[in-house]
């Protein structure tokens, strides 16, 4: 049922009347996909018609009058294109700056800021960016997120046909006033028929231009201008190797130190130099660092005074009183300075061309811990060597390491073996095995088979078997190389005879048979029942083994 909604009937019993015309009472879809975008679409036949779609009087009037340019034949119409598809990633881009007054400071009263504005053209957005100037202590970045700005109280919002050069704009109380913009938007904005203005100067801020004023310069003494020594001299040190000879008091040695001189302020500093486990206090600073007198003014001066003021020094200790290769005397100790680092060579060849520097050679270092051979204590018994060895190299001892490439590469790759006990025992002779080599880790494991009288299972667990007659030292292992059909492997005191392989053991022996010799391969072909000179198996003989 529908109201006719014309007439302005009551909604009541009587006064409503059915569309005739409508055959579907559904809500139609007014959403469809052309040429891959999403677009509205009217509705069918048959449904109510939508409010956007309904036209004007004179709308209908002017369509039913307009007439055909052709009034025949097939016209081809252009692919339609949307618009936010046309102006997508078409950006105008202004530049603007505005004014934002400073209180309660001396040296300002307003700063000027720039900003960039971004016009979006797919959807009339815009953002305003101020760019991050170093070390300004200004929260910059993002001044107003991507939106649509409003333009009055009447809820308009900016259009890209508002803006211009030379104009201000208003948005939220913040007038930006736009200077210039790059080629694109002046070129864009010349096609739509639009003026632009002439660029105008981005204004100084008077800050930034109080700052470049440049200071008057004042003309001090090179003895007296500490600013400049500082800014010259810091963070560079003279460093002196010498030996410190206290072989004359009671058990005193010589021992190395290092002397440290500061040039930025004519400072001296002392280290000693403590070697690993040498059982020293872990104090280096022998002399603090500070300025050491050379020559005092009183002759008579008391011995017993500890501390001596700057009034009464006459002259502190310079550059000029070290010499590579002579002995000074700080505070009563004697040092040899008997070498320096490569930044001291230079200043001196620099500075101080005159003085001669002889270098000497130092102390020999004794051999240490480290130097030594270690002696690996002989094997206990106890687990594999590799994981005795790791007790020997480190009080917490870790895992041995494993070659990672060749167990990936030989991941459950195994070469399977049948083989008897060879046992000087009757009921022990002839127990029926099957050994098993894993080529990932070189492992043996070796699994009885069940038979009358012996329930089976596990003989061996899975670890690397030396062969008969090696050392701990030098300990040989089993390797493919050793299994031979008819060959004895003697196993911790077990002796098994080999009778038989798997197929797959042939196989593997051929792809590497530059690294086993030519008999083991012999015969595994005879065993096998393979010829000789083809080098292929016998393909009416078993592929596995019957375990």
């Amino acid at each position: 049922m529908s109201i006719n909604s014309r007439h302005s009937l009551p909604f009541l019993p009587g006064y409503t009347f059915r569309d005739v015309t409508k055959s579907a009472f559904h809500r139609p879809q007014t959403l469809g996909y052309k040429n891959g975008y999403a677009l509205p679409r009217r509705p069918p036949v048959g449904t109510a018609p939508l409010l956007s779609e309904q036209l004007a009087q004179n709308e209908i009037s002017d369509l039913s009058l307009q007439t055909p340019d052709v009034t025949s034949g097939h016209i081809k119409t252009p692919d339609f294109i949307p618009a936010h598809v046309t102006l997508d990633k078409k950006v105008l881009c202004f530049n603007a700056y505005f004014h934002e007054d400073v209180l309660y400071s001396p040296d300002e009263k307003s700063r000027v800021r720039s900003v960039v504005i971004y016009y979006y053209l797919e959807d009339d957005s815009m953002c305003i960016i101020e760019p991050l100037v170093e070390n300004s202590g200004i929260p910059q970045g993002k001044v107003i997120k991507r939106q649509r700005l409003p333009k009055n109280s009447r809820g308009e919002h900016y259009h890209w046909k508002d803006l211009n050069l030379g104009m201000d704009l208003e948005v939220y109380g913040v007038i930006y006033r736009i200077t210039h913009c790059d080629a694109f938007t002046q070129e864009f904005m010349e096609s739509e028929g639009i003026i632009v203005n002439d660029p105008e100067p981005m204004p100084v801020d008077p800050y930034i231009a109080h700052r470049n004023r440049p200071q008057p310069s004042y003309i001090a003494r090179s003895d007296l201008d500490r600013v400049k020594k500082f800014l010259t001299m810091d963070r560079k040190v003279l460093r002196f190797f010498a030996l410190w000879d206290s072989t004359d008091s009671l058990y005193g040695e010589t021992k190395p130190v290092t002397i440290q001189y500061y040039l930025v302020d004519d400072t001296v500093e002392v280290r000693e130099v403590h070697e690993p486990n040498s059982g020293r206090d872990p104090f280096p600073v022998l002399m603090r660092r500070q300025k050491l007198p050379k020559k005092i003014k009183s002759e008579h001066f008391p011995r017993c005074v500890l501390e001596v003021s700057p009034q009464e020094v006459d002259e502190y200790y310079s550059p000029k009183d070290f010499q590579v290769g002579e002995t000074v005397k700080l505070m009563g100790r004697r040092f040899l300075l008997y070498d320096c680092d490569g930044f001291t060579k230079s200043y001196y060849q620099k500075n101080h061309s005159d003085l001669e520097l002889k270098p000497r050679e130092g102390p020999k270092k004794a051999d240490t811990v480290q130097d030594r051979k270690r002696e690996v204590p002989p094997y206990n018994g106890f687990g594999s060597l590799e994981d005795s060895l790791q007790n020997c190299l480190s009080l917490v001892p870790e895992p041995p390491k494993k070659n990672m490439i060749k167990m990936l590469e030989n991941d459950h790759k195994v070469l399977r073996y049948t083989a008897r006990l060879d046992s000087q025992y009757p009921e022990d002779d002839g127990r029926p095995f099957i050994l098993s080599y894993f080529l990932s880790d070189d492992m043996i494991s070796i699994f009885e088979k069940r038979t009358s009288g012996i329930m089976g299972g596990k003989f061996l667990e899975k670890t690397r078997v030396p062969k008969p007659g090696s050392t701990v030292e030098n300990p040989e292992f089993y390797s493919p190389a050793d299994f031979t059909v008819g060959a004895t492997v003697e196993v911790f005191g077990h002796r098994f005879v080999l009778t038989d392989a798997d197929h797959y053991v042939l196989k593997y022996l051929e792809s590497i048979s530059d690294q086993i010799p030519s008999q083991t391969l012999d015969s595994m072909r005879q065993r096998l029942g393979t010829h000789l000179d083809q080098g292929t198996a016998n393909p009416n003989a078993s592929l596995t083994l019957n375990i």
